[in-house]
């Protein structure tokens, strides 16, 4: 009784939306101000109200000064790394990237990781032209490469260290995708803030208790990039790590590319493959506003079914608490059209060398696994871990095992490597 209702109400608003020509429960911009409840309302510019959760870590005894850190030793560099790659695009579509240092070892203790990354990879960006000279299978023929359009090389050396709760200059920024709001989050906030973390988690316009402007140009990926680097440079400190869903690992990308030495470590929950964004011309979403707002009870259960394994009782609950699809119908149109991004290719996701975590859930129908696997070989040093329980809103299903997976990334550092100490010369007689 309650579902047909909640069509039925669906269809009602729908029509009057078509003869009003304006959206129904349009959301409108808030004040900016501190609540008592723990929520900023940061104005991103005038008239654009964003709700971020900021949490610093629970007061704890203070503890003894640490030992003296490894580094301190001249011989020993802790956590140093050289990223040194070459990265060659060529004129008929093909892209190679060659690692030509030698990355530490992608793999967490207690869990299987993605391993070495290949010295060479060679991936197809575009079709060919016709003209291109292709090996068939079997001719023993290899492809011959054009002269190259253009070559990035990276040589540098940036130090990965472990992050620790309490650690003050560490601050860990979540942030969610389509749909969804600030409190799919809960289960990891609470616990990293027990843990003696600063957390940073806020809504993208439209989402949750941030403003909706009823403009669709306020949701193009440009315009909340905007957003999301305006909430990172205000609470970012030297060591900052981006946790983020779906879309959100999108905006998670581009502040790591806008500031490498200020993100530490990323990490990437079903966020699917390195591909640049492009809306699709035959999607759903590409209906009027009101025919969407009448199939929106379609919608919710339709992500019910995608996003979760099991779709019991618990999962239902799960997903009213995580506001996931609570979303006026125009947001929603407006996101899912807004998704344009071209820069945001192969080549853009090769020039990382920040460490990348990637959470995969294996039940996950919006996101395949392949996805993963091949943004984990185009990144230097990546570690990809696959839930096998899990799908698409794997934090929310499993939250013991992501908040595990993200704590030993947050801890995990290269091992030290010692300087070649000079062998002693023999005694002339």
């Amino acid at each position: 009784m309650t579902s047909g209702h909640t069509m039925l109400t669906g269809v009602t608003d729908g029509f009057f939306c078509c003869l009003l020509g304006t959206p129904p429960n349009a959301v409108r911009p808030l004040e900016s101000v501190e609540s008592s409840d723990g929520y900023t309302f940061v104005e991103v510019k005038p008239g654009r109200v964003l709700r971020v959760k900021h949490a610093g870590p629970v007061p704890i005894p203070t503890p003894p000064p640490p030992p003296p850190l490894p580094e301190d030793d001249p011989g020993v560099k802790t956590g140093l790394v050289r990223c040194q790659r070459r990265i060659t695009v060529y004129r008929n579509g093909r892209l190679v990237v060659e690692n030509l240092g030698r990355a530490p070892r992608a793999d967490l203790q207690g869990h299987s990781g993605s391993g070495d990354p290949p010295s060479a990879l060679e991936v197809e960006l575009a079709e060919p032209a016709g003209g291109d000279a292709r090996a068939t299978p079997g001719s023993g023929r290899r492809r011959r490469l054009r002269r190259p359009k253009r070559t990035i090389h990276i040589d540098c050396e940036q130090r990965i260290t472990s992050c620790k709760g309490a650690q003050a200059d560490v601050v860990l920024f979540f942030i969610h995708g389509v749909g969804g709001s600030l409190a799919i989050w809960k289960e990891q906030l609470d616990f990293f803030v027990r843990l003696g973390y600063e957390v940073v988690a806020p809504d993208l316009a439209g989402h949750g208790a941030s403003s909706a402007p009823q403009v669709a140009a306020a949701y193009t990926f440009y315009a909340l990039a905007e957003d999301m680097r305006a909430i990172f440079t205000r609470y970012a400190k030297k060591r900052n790590v981006l946790i983020g869903h779906s879309y959100g690992v999108s905006f998670c990308t581009f502040l790591a590319h806008e500031y490498p030495d200020l993100v530490h470590k990323v990490i990437m929950i079903n966020g699917g493959g390195p591909t640049a964004l492009e809306p699709s011309l035959c999607s759903i979403f590409n209906m009027p506003t009101c025919v969407l707002h009448c199939l929106s009870p379609c919608l919710a259960w339709s992500f019910l079914k995608a996003g979760f394994a099991r779709q019991g009782a618990k999962e239902k609950q799960l997903l009213k608490e995580g506001n996931a699809f609570n979303v006026s119908s125009f947001v929603l149109r407006a996101m899912m059209s807004g998704q344009y991004w071209p820069e945001g290719d192969e080549v853009y996701h090769a020039e990382l060398t920040v460490p990348v975590l990637l959470v995969h859930g294996m039940h996950d129908k919006f996101v395949p696994v392949e996805e993963d696997q091949r943004m984990a070989e185009i990144l230097l040093l990546a570690f990809l871990k696959l839930i096998e329980e899990g799908s698409h809103m794997v934090m929310l299903e499993c939250p013991e095992t992501v908040n595990t997976l993200l704590h030993e990334f947050l801890l995990w550092e290269p091992e030290p490597e010692a300087e070649p100490q000079p062998q002693p010369q023999p005694l002339q007689p």
